[in-house]
């Protein structure tokens, strides 16, 4: 199996069935941890030194910290409803409480913090939406924590893919930290495919091969992008979303495109 392919396990105590630390990882800044929470079930913890993001994928929740709570906030009970979800930004350093309210799918986007930001609930009309590309290449934006918005490190994104359509493409990277040309962002890839039981690739590779892995992704699954191209397709018949998690030295999207397919944007 490909070390950059996460597969989720059964939900534990705390209905965690992903868990990415930078630990596992083998990088130093993106943690990505995925709930699936029944109702009146339970979260109680503490973002440390890290700030993070809640994004709730699917169902309603409340959520507490210190002196803010959100009651019942939650709109989207299915991801492929494509409307935008619900978030909370927490900084590093303060308690948390999630009570899921319907059955819920909570991810957890974490990244170091500097404690520069208050809580603050980010709503489904605060979230910017857009399409890219054209053709077989057209996919759906949502930008749930883009650079424009207030945080230490954390970028946060939606992006759904038709049937049959590529994504991430033409195949581009951002692993270098030379601004203005290039940032160096880690990168998680959360994978759902609908209908379910369907599958999309993804491929992360090098300009020199040392890194060229080649992933069959199921409904679920995780991919890791350290550094290198990761182009994202999916089959006909099937329509692929994925939650991407970045974060590095410094909060700015800038990436570069594969030399060899450039050309993709010049016809």
């Amino acid at each position: 199996m490909s070390s950059l392919l996460v597969r989720p396990h059964a939900p534990d105590d705390q209905g965690i069935v992903l868990d990415i630390t930078p630990e596992s990882a083998g990088w130093e800044h993106v943690g990505f941890r995925l709930h699936k929470l029944s109702p009146g079930q339970t979260i109680e913890a503490h973002t440390g030194g890290r700030e993070h993001c809640l994004v709730l994928v699917s169902g309603r929740a409340t959520v507490s910290c210190g002196d803010h709570q959100w009651e019942n906030i939650g709109e989207r009970m299915d991801v492929f409803e494509k409307v935008p979800p619900y978030a909370v930004y927490l900084p590093d350093g303060v308690s948390y409480h999630v009570e899921a309210t319907t059955e819920l799918e909570l991810a957890v986007c974490s990244a170091p913090g500097q404690g520069n930001h208050e809580p603050r609930l980010i709503s489904p009309e605060q979230i910017k939406r857009s399409t890219r590309g054209v053709g077989s290449n057209t996919r759906h934006i949502q930008d749930v924590l883009p650079e424009t918005e207030p945080a230490d490190s954390l970028l946060v994104v939606e992006v759904y893919t038709p049937a049959g359509n590529w994504s991430s493409y033409p195949p581009h990277k951002h692993d270098q930290d030379n601004l203005p040309h290039e940032s160096r962002l880690e990168e998680t890839y959360y994978h759902r495919v609908s209908p379910s039981q369907g599958f999309a690739f993804q491929r992360v590779y090098t300009d020199d091969r040392s890194l060229d892995e080649s992933m069959a992704v199921d409904d679920g699954n995780v991919v890791l992008v350290p550094y290198g191209y990761h182009p994202a397709g999916v089959p006909h018949g099937y329509e692929l979303y994925y939650l991407n998690v970045m974060a590095g030295p410094k909060r700015v999207w800038k990436f570069n495109n594969d030399p060899d397919h450039q050309w993709l944007l010049e016809t």
